[in-house]
């Protein structure tokens, strides 16, 4: 008897086995899925950072682009007349300067003119060095202004830097 009952026994734990052997692979197959789920939308949202990336690149300057096309306008306005004066033209240029002016402060880009400041390799560039019986590593004449984006050079200005005799 003893004999039938380890059998029953063996056979019930068998079934209890193979039942949490079933239960488990289910288990499995589940994980497997959501990994896969999970590795998909991940590789998803990668792709579509992507692309904003690649838009934002893509489209960065468009406000500035609008704005700028502004100027061309007027440009353009003061090029279709044919009988303006001298002093209208000088008008229409200082107007279109203002405008460009208020785009760059619109844009944060700022103007270097270093005149009469101490020469800074970071924000200049010496074209000629001339010798002066003042003080050295003084901007002596700007041959063209300089640029900054918010705070980061855009172009050095160029100029001319006094030195010690």
């Amino acid at each position: 008897m003893a004999k039938k009952e380890t059998k029953q026994s063996t056979k019930k734990e068998s079934k209890v086995d193979e039942k949490k052997l079933q239960e488990l692979k289910e288990q499995i197959k589940d994980l497997e899925a959501s990994i896969l789920y999970s590795k998909a939308e991940s590789e998803n949202a990668r792709k579509r950072a992507l692309e904003d990336i690649e838009k934002a690149r893509k489209f960065a300057v468009e406000k500035f682009c609008q704005e700028i096309l502004l100027v061309k306008d007027s440009l353009d306005a003061a090029l279709t007349i044919e009988k303006a004066s001298l002093e209208s033209y000088k008008d229409g240029i200082d107007l279109t300067s203002k405008q460009l002016l208020n785009i760059f402060a619109k844009f944060n880009i700022e103007e270097i003119n270093p005149e009469e400041e101490t020469f800074d390799p970071n924000f200049h560039q010496a074209m000629t060095m001339i010798e002066t019986e003042g003080e050295a590593n003084k901007i002596l004449n700007v041959m063209q202004k300089g640029y900054k984006l918010n705070d980061r050079v855009l172009r050095p200005a160029l100029v001319t830097v006094s030195k010690a005799k």
